[in-house]
């Protein structure tokens, strides 16, 4: 959410952004809010006037009482009554249209940055660098699934007849390779210097209202009947939840955490899931990093997490690559955004595993997070951006690492989390 000040001082900046969103539809809302403010602007106004003057006839009662002009007194009661009255109505009149203008608010983008490349779709995306050499062998490197059945790891039969499809069981060595990689990707971020948390896996509504659009809502969550609970589709939600409310000291800030959930996502739209493999799935699990800064100290942030993941993946032997979203495929909470995408030898492209994204103010307008500073509470800045998320992490290692004899080597860094195995070997 922007800071309704925009709206009142400089409509067309708004409006210019909302265009660079491509969401001209939108535009009629700027004059709505501009106008729906004038009015409660003015109720307010009006309302403070008559506690103004209710204030000063109140001391005049005492003046009448102390002079015995009692009924004088009287009649200034009465007119007190009046007042009182058409501040209750006043009230009224705020209280529905400040609800009306923050409901409208929502659907107003945020300012994105200057750098932010202008495009409609994720079509548009703008690579900005790689980071190791891409391989491709010279042998076959097989689906995925396939690669986990031939090691007796994958079993989406029985998922289907337990849970439906979009769910899945890993079994032996791969789900302790998967495991071994979330256990790998929290230590890497507790070396970093931040504070390792497991969160609670459902948030309430005006959590979900704080964190995410409505859109976005709807497409992702998944609700709790009769409670007014949602699954996490990412532990980002509960973390930048934890300080709803909050007014925390400048001098504690940064505030950078790191966290493990599992995740839960409807998947709808045009991807939907994967019918054969486990790329796209109703559940993962995912390791997450989380900032609250100085909003003048976002993009250095920003600029840290998103190396912080490359840096993981390469440890990991993998070639990873920064796509920046451009205007058309930044959710509208967001300032900046970036996909940090692993090389595939199978598909001979590079796919998704993770994304970086700085959100200004706007989480921390909704949720009411401030920091307390000498010159008053101003609001916080917030950034997420994924450590690992899996099996998306784990198709990208094994792909990586899987040898012409059907085997997989086990990343150096990940040897200790196996026990001391170096090597998935198939099962015959």
């Amino acid at each position: 959410m922007i800071d309704i000040n925009l709206i009142r001082e400089n409509r067309e900046l708004v409006r210019e952004n909302i265009k660079k969103k491509f969401q001209d539809e939108k535009l009629p809302l700027v004059d709505e809010i501009y106008e729906l403010d004038v009015r409660f602007r003015e109720a307010k106004s009006n309302a403070d006037n008559l506690r103004s003057e209710k204030n000063k006839l109140s001391d005049k009662i005492g003046s009448l009482m102390r002079e015995g002009k009692k009924d004088e007194a009287a009649q200034v009661r009465i007119d007190i009554s009046k007042i009182d009255d058409d501040i209750e109505e006043y009230e009224k009149i705020e209280v529905g249209l400040e609800e009306l203008i923050k409901t409208k608010m929502l659907d107003i983008p945020q300012i994105i940055d200057d750098s932010v490349p202008i495009g409609k779709d994720d079509t548009e995306n703008v690579e900005i660098e790689k980071f190791g050499d891409p391989v491709v062998p010279n042998y076959e490197i097989p689906h995925h699934a396939d690669i986990f059945e031939s090691v007796s790891g994958l079993d989406k039969e029985s998922a289907g007849r337990v849970s439906g499809n979009g769910f899945y069981y890993l079994m032996g060595d791969i789900a302790r390779l998967h495991s071994a990689l979330i256990s790998y990707a929290r230590d890497f971020m507790i070396d970093k210097g931040f504070i390792y948390c497991v969160p609670p896996f459902m948030i309430r509504s005006d959590v979900v209202s704080g964190v995410m659009s409505f859109e976005e809502m709807d497409n992702m969550m998944y609700k709790i009947e009769d409670e007014d609970l949602y699954l996490i589709g990412t532990s980002e939600h509960s973390m930048i939840g934890k300080f709803k409310g909050q007014i925390v000291k400048e001098e504690e800030l940064p505030i950078t955490l790191t966290s493990y959930s599992p995740c839960f996502r409807k998947e709808v739209g045009a991807h939907g899931i994967e019918e054969r493999g486990i790329y796209r799935a109703h559940q993962f699990e995912k390791e997450e990093m989380v900032v609250l800064c100085k909003p003048e100290d976002a993009m250095d942030w920003y600029n840290k997490m998103w190396k912080f993941t490359v840096d993981f993946f390469r440890s990991l032997d993998v070639p990873v690559r920064i796509l920046e979203c451009c205007s058309g495929d930044l959710a509208n909470l967001k300032v900046k955004s970036c996909d940090i995408e692993a090389w595939s030898p199978r598909q001979q492209k590079y796919f998704e595993v993770g994304s970086c994204s700085t959100l200004g103010e706007a989480q921390a307008r909704r949720l009411g997070i401030r920091m307390k500073t000498k010159d008053g509470n101003k609001y916080v800045a917030t950034l997420n951006n994924t450590v690992l998320a899996t099996p998306r992490g784990l198709i990208a290692v094994i792909e990586n690492n899987y040898q012409s004899d059907g085997s997989i080597i086990v990343p150096e860094v990940l040897v200790p989390y196996m026990g001391g195995m170096k090597v998935i070997n198939p099962k015959k």
